[in-house]
Formats: structure tokens, sequence, C-alpha cells
């Protein structure tokens, strides 16, 4: 159990707190302080620490990848990773001619670590005593800067508490890093760095070029080392220490009995990708030296996370714990630190692990997916911004199709710099000790994912220049790519799929079949049949010049829309036991899984696919899943929705089925990803609103509470972060846009009183508060087109500075007779006005 939140005298739903020092926990609180800016991040590393069992001080540029060979049992390997990059924060200090100070090596009287969500600072406080009986306190405050993506700074203040001296600060920059921050990546290759410049400038300024030894990409830090007692600038003697790839400065000045040194580390950072720049080197040393003090760099830094959080905030009221609270917070604060202002300008896509370690070596996944819908309705910049990456990459995905001997554009599982497959196709398996085939590039679904995204923000903004530009032809390649997958079967009159994988990730193909990959995935069939019919809609929401002009450029005819025509309505389903959506072909006749055996056994069974390989075994012959799969249908897709897709598939299709399947798979399912939880709770949401509260509360700890027992240290799940978030917003105040409506019908978990959130939809900017009772919009003046908003039915136009209330059905009356419904219509249907809310009534 972690140790955060215990007894913080400030707001605790802002503040996340550790009091005490746990060195076997140290790697996880690391990637959970994680500082950044959308453009960089660090660690929250001490800066007295070097890489070892216990500490791995790391900073990532964002896009900042790098290609590497390895061999190992007689092959080449080429993998690319996120590059960690010089660690900028070594600083340590010694009294007299004692041992530097570590923490491991110290006597811990008092420690207090905090990360200030609200103002995104990181602060420690500890207290230690040293083997002569000297007591020194380190009072330490850290920031990435939010205001100026450049730069980053420490100020660290030394209390000579008993004791009086000399004492020598060591500040340093470390070029010899290596990727070691996940431990079944150390066979492979892992110098990425070469340096170029490595040199002390002027009394206290260090520098570092370096250029990674692939890509050409060139970074360059400058740091300036400070020191101050009170107000002044302590002018101190100072020497430099430089041993192959690390440099350090020695700062010697003495201290009294009672005396504080503060010291100050900026350091500004730059590469060889940024705009406007003659050089980064040059770009360093020149935000350096523009740089203020700390506090004036803090006081930057806060007043663009109080504009961020004004916009971004989600607050939950009343029976909820302010730790809940802090939880759902930091899960928003590493969002708004992996995508941020930033990020706009940069070609960067959404690392499933976030830029906070290197966990699938900081490759891109599907993950926008659960965080797209955050941002497109808070910061839709940069949702545009996300799908540009995607956009950047479309020849790529051209190209890996052509490759295949498919049409269309086929994008990877696993994307990086350019847009290229990859993912490794070798995996260790750390239960066994066995490198096995990695087929997890078969998980084509991330095509519809990726079409998915770009249909949603174009419904929340109305951004009818993107889906002219870039969002249609997106989606019209993707939607070429699943038309040349299908394939006719004429003895059942259906399209059919095979060789791919779903989300479970466990079932890698049939069993005993020669070949790897499944036939007729139902969620990755269904998607493809919702892209087909979507991509058929961009094309009439586009002016007829520029679909001709669209036409012509990617070599597009009226046949292709009308092939794509017939296969929407022909896409195979598989069902069993009635009602039961069969997760693929043959679902049904595989064995069932003996899962109270296996938690007698292992407790922790979460990887079941490690578990079963380790026993020669394979979740291919078991109907199991790591995370939801056929439920993802329902987490995406109303219930009228899905009604809708499948009537169109010419399947019957009742929502009452729909408990039905969420329990069949949820009894089936391991939770092997964090995503897991976020799916089980949406889906549950309706049915079981406390069993829906229980999953969001794990989701909330995947990562605060690191429930898979280590993975947390590498890197943080971005997509369950923002899962959480989105459960808020979309789950439990049933928001939906569909039709060029923004509907909501909130359903609130008991526990969970009050919700109350800023949107952005289609340029409004809504005020939305939302209890058990009743439903509030208020929309801020601006000049834009009114929208239309509804809740279960009840429609109603909205526009700028025009306020609405509902009054909501309760749970239990939601089924009661058309009589009711109509009675809740007329009491809704009041009129609104600028700075009016409609009138209602109790029933």
């Amino acid at each position: 159990m972690s140790t955060f939140n215990r007894g913080d005298a400030r707001d605790a739903r802002w503040v996340l707190t550790w009091d005490r020092y746990e060195p076997e926990r140290q790697g996880v609180r690391e990637a959970l302080c994680t500082l950044g800016n959308g453009y960089f991040a660090t660690r929250g590393a001490a800066p007295e620490a070097r890489a070892d069992s216990i500490h791995y001080p790391g900073t990532y540029l964002a896009g900042g990848y790098n290609r590497l060979i390895s061999e190992f049992a007689g092959q080449r390997v080429e993998n690319e990773d996120l590059v960690n990059l010089p660690n900028w924060l070594c600083l340590s200090f010694r009294i007299g001619d004692g041992p530097w100070f570590a923490l491991d090596e110290a006597e811990v009287l008092d420690f207090v670590q905090r990360l200030d969500l609200r103002h995104g600072i990181l602060e420690r406080d500890v207290r230690v005593r040293d083997a002569l009986g000297r007591t020194t306190r380190w009072i330490e405050q850290r920031l990435v800067s939010m205001s100026d993506p450049h730069l980053a700074a420490l100020d660290i203040a030394l209390v000579a508490e008993d004791w009086s001296g000399e004492i020598t600060i060591r500040s340093g920059l470390d070029t010899t890093v290596t990727n070691d921050g996940v431990a079944r990546y150390r066979d492979l290759a892992s110098r990425h760095l070469e340096v170029l410049t490595l040199e002390h400038l002027g009394n206290d300024t260090l520098f570092a070029r370096c250029q990674t030894s692939q890509s050409r990409l060139t970074v360059a830090q400058a740091l300036r080392t400070r020191l101050f007692c009170g107000p002044h600038e302590v002018s101190a003697e100072r020497s430099i220490v430089q041993s192959g790839g690390y440099i350090e400065q020695h700062i010697q000045c003495a201290l009294q009995r009672g005396d504080a040194l503060r010291v100050e580390k900026t350091m500004a950072l730059h590469c060889s990708r940024d705009t406007a720049i003659s050089e980064p080197g040059l770009a360093a040393l020149r935000s350096l030296g523009h740089a203020g003090g700390f506090d004036e760099l803090r006081a930057a830094h806060e007043n663009v996370w109080t504009r961020l959080w004004g916009i971004c905030d989600i607050e939950i009221e009343n029976g909820v714990t302010a730790e809940t609270a802090m939880k759902l917070r930091a899960n928003q604060f590493h969002l708004l630190q992996t995508v941020s202002p930033h990020s706009s300008d940069l070609d960067v896509g959404l690392p499933a692990r976030s830029w906070h370690g290197e966990a699938y070596r900081g490759h891109v996944f599907w993950d926008e997916l659960f965080v797209l819908p955050y941002l497109v309705l808070r910061l839709p910049t940069l949702a545009r911004s996300l799908l540009r990456y995607r956009y950047r990459r479309l020849p790529e995905a051209r190209l890996a199709a052509r490759e295949a001997g498919l049409s269309g554009a086929m994008y990877p599982w696993q994307s990086g710099s350019d847009g290229r497959e990859e993912t490794q196709r070798m995996h260790l398996n750390p239960q066994s000790g066995r490198w096995l085939p990695d087929v997890s590039h078969r998980q084509r679904h991330v095509n519809s994912a990726i079409a998915y995204n770009v249909w949603k923000y174009y419904q929340a903004t109305g951004d009818h220049e993107f889906l002219c530009s870039y969002g249609a032809e997106m989606l019209l390649e993707i939607a070429r790519f699943w038309a040349c997958m299908a394939t006719y079967s004429a003895d059942i009159d259906r399209y059919e799929i095979r060789g791919v994988m779903g989300p479970d990730e466990y079932h890698t193909g049939h069993p005993d079949a020669p070949e790897d990959g499944l036939a007729n995935n139902a969620y990755t069939n269904v998607m493809a049949a919702w892209v087909l019919s979507r991509a058929i809609d961009s094309v009439d929401l586009m002016p007829e010049l520029r679909r001709c002009q669209l036409f012509e450029r990617i070599g597009m005819n009226a046949d292709e829309l009308a092939l794509w025509q017939t296969i929407s309505r022909k896409l195979r389903v598989p069902f069993h036991d009635g009602d039961i959506i069969s997760q693929f072909d043959g679902y049904d006749a595989l064995d069932e899984f003996d899962w109270d055996a296996y938690r007698a056994k292992y407790g922790d069974i979460r990887r079941l696919d490690r578990i079963l390989e380790a026993e020669n075994d394979t979740p291919n012959r078991y109907r199991l899943s790591k995370q939801a799969d056929v439920l993802m249908l329902f987490y995406l897709f109303s219930a009228e929705e899905l009604t809708q897709l499948f009537e169109q598939l010419g399947y019957p299709f009742l929502p009452d089925s729909i408990p039905r399947n969420v329990e069949y798979y949820l009894a089936r399912t391991a939770h092997g990803s964090t995503l897991s939880h976020v799916v089980h709770s949406w889906v549950l949401a309706r049915s079981d609103r406390q069993r829906s509260w229980d999953l969001f509360c794990c989701v909330l700890d995947s990562d605060l509470e690191d429930i898979q027992h280590g993975s947390t240290r590498e890197g943080v799940h971005i997509g369950a972060m923002a899962g959480s978030v989105d459960l808020l917003q979309r789950c439990y105040l049933g928001l939906e846009m569909r039709g060029n409506t923004l509907h909501f019908d909130p359903v609130l978990p008991t526990t969970l009183q009050r919700i109350r959130a800023t949107l952005t939809y289609r340029s409004q900017s809504l005020e939305v508060d939302a209890d058990h009772e009743r439903l509030r919009i208020h929309s801020h003046a601006f000049t834009s087109i009114p929208i239309t908003i509804a809740y279960r039915g009840h429609y109603r136009d909205l526009a700028p500075g025009e306020s609405c209330e509902y009054l909501l059905l309760r749970p239990e009356d939601r089924d009661r007779d058309e009589n009711q419904r109509t009675a809740i219509r007329s009491v809704n249907q009041f009129s609104v006005g600028p700075g009016r809310v409609s009138a209602s009534m109790k029933l």
C-alpha cells in the first residue's frame, strides 16, 4: 500500500504526498513524480541518485527516437527506442572531506515528498544525519516549465541544523546514460548517444551537445548553477571535474550552524528539430542566458498551470474522498504533461507509456482512442495535432499496405518516428526466460481506432477544413484497407476478415492452426463496417470540388463506394448461445479455463499468457481474455448506435442482450491490461453502478498503486489515466456526439454526488453541472452559432451566453411507460435566453 496523501496540511485534493522513504517503491515513485511540459519530461529521481537497482533518472524528448541493431540467438534485430537523454539533475553535497550525500547511505530522520498537482511542482523535504552526527535538512523544489518548453529548474535549500564548517556542492551533467530502464530489454543494444561537445563555459555553466547514433537528432543542454544565502548570490570557489562523459562543478563555501544555503540549478534544452532556431547549442545557451531565477520561472510556470486547470479540471464532490479526487487530478496532470499546448507544433504521437519511461520503447499504439475524447472536448488543437501525426504517416501506411498486397493504408500497431511498423518480432517472456515470436502486429484494429478518432474530432469541433484537408483522406484510405481485407464467402453470402488479432491480445490464432491470426474477430469486423459507413459519410460532407480533387489525387471512383456499401452490410459477426457475440469464429468451441485453480496456484494471474507459455500451454486453447474485446463495442457505441450497426449488418440485436454479453466476458477476463478496468467500468455503469464505481477506483489506482506490480516504474499507463477522466465526462454524464447534437444522459454512481466540468463543443465553452436530480448547462458568451443539446430525446438549441436545466429521471424510473417520458418532456421544454435558466419542476 502506498503512503501517499497522509496528513498533508494543504488541500489533499491537489497534493500527492509520501511521508516516508521506501527504496523498494522508488522506481514507481520516480515515474509518478515525472514532470513534463509536452516537449520533454524528467523522471522524479533524486538529484543525488545515479541509475541502479533502486533509482532510474531519465529525461526524454517528445518524439526523440533512435534505432539500434542488436544481436541475440543468432539474429539481428532492429528496434527504435525513445532515447534517455543526459541526466541534468546531478547534484549532491558533502561536509568537509566527508562522503557525498546519498539518501540510501544516510540516516533518514524525516522524509516528505510532495507532488503539487495544482502548480506542477515536485517538492522533497528531508532531514538526514551523517556518521559524525551532523544533521542537515534538504528542502527541494523542482519544475519543468509549462511556460517555456525548453526550461527546467531545481531549487534546493541546505540547512546546517547543528554543525558549522565547509560545504561542497557537486553539480554535474551526465552524458554516459543509456536506455536501461526496462529489465527485459537489457540484452539489447542500449547506447544511443554520441557526445559531440562537453565543456564548462564561463563561471557557472556546463554545456553538452549530443547526437543520436542513427536518427542524427542533435540535443543541446546548458546548465547554470548558482548559490544564494538569503537574497544574495554567494561568490564561491569553483573547480571542474571531468571524467569521460561526466562533467561536474565543485563549489565550496562555509556554513555556520543554522545557516541555509540555497542552490539554484537551471537547465535549457533544445534539439535540431526545433523551429525558429539557428542551431540547438546556440539556442540552449540563449534560453539559459535569458532565464530568470527560480522564483521568476516558478511564477510563470504556475500561471500557465492555473489556466490549464481552468480549462481541463473536472470536479467531483460529496461522498467522494479527498484521496479519490486527488487521484483523478493526478491522472489529468500526467495527461496534460504528456500533451500540452507546447505539443501543438510538434510532430509527435501519444506513446502508450507517456514520456515517463522506456516501456514499449516509447511507441505509439491505439491508446489515443482513450485519450482523444478528453482532449477533443477541452483542447481540440491538441487532438488535431495528434491526428496530424497520423496523417503525416499516411504515406508509410499506404506503403505497408502495398507491401502486404493490400489496398489503402495499413497503419502499424506500434508507431514511432516515421510510421513504419515498430512491433518487435521477438519478445521475452520473463516467466519462462524464453524469447518468442511476437505477432501482435496483426492487431489491425488500430486502423479503425484512428478512423474513429478522426470522426469524433469532426463531430466535436465541426472542423470542416480538417475533414476536407486531412480527415477524409485518412478515412477513405482506411476504408480501402478494410474493403481489401474482406473476402467474400459465397457459402454464407457474407464477407469475412481473416488473419487478425483483436484487442484481447491473448489469442494470437486458432488452436493448432498452421498460421497466426483469427477469423472474424467480432470487434474488428463491426468496426470495419462502421469505418466503411463513415468514410462514405465523409464523402457526402465534402464540397464537390474538394471531393473531386481528393478522388483524383488518390485514384478513387464511385465503384469503390458502392462496394463499401455492400461490404458494410455483409460483414460476418459470429454469435453463440443465442445472443452472445462470439469474440471470433470458433470461440465457443474453446475450453473453459479453470480460473479458481490458477488463482490458487499463482495469485496474480493478470499475465496468463506468460504463465501458460511457461507451462508449455497457450491461451489460444481457452475462453479467456487479457482485456475487453467484444465489450469494446459497448464502450465505443451507445445501445442505439449498436442497434443501428447490427441492423445495417443484418443481425438481430436487442439492447437487453448487452448485460448478458457483459457478464459473459467479464467472467472470462484476466484484466492483464490497465485499459481493461476502464472498459468494464464503462459497460457496467448503467446496469450495476456500484461495480462500475469499484472498477473506476481500480482505474484510478492503476499507476498510483502500481497494480501490475512493477510496470509503472517503466512509465505510466496514459490510456488508463485518460480513461478514468473520460469515465466521468462521457460515461457518468452520458455524453455522446451524434447527429450534430451533444447528448447527455447522466447516471452517477451512488458514491458520486456531483460532477462539474468545462467542455468545449463546436467553439462554445460549456459549464456542465450534474447531480442525481438535475443537469445544468451554461454556455459562456462568445461569437458562435447555437448548438443543439439533448437529454433523452428532449432537444434544445443553446446559444452562447444561455443556460438550460433538465430534471433527471431517477435510474429506477428510466423504464417507466411513455406517458411518464412525455410528462418529463413537457417539463423540460421551457425556452431559454441569455443569462436565464429554464424552468423546471418536481414530478
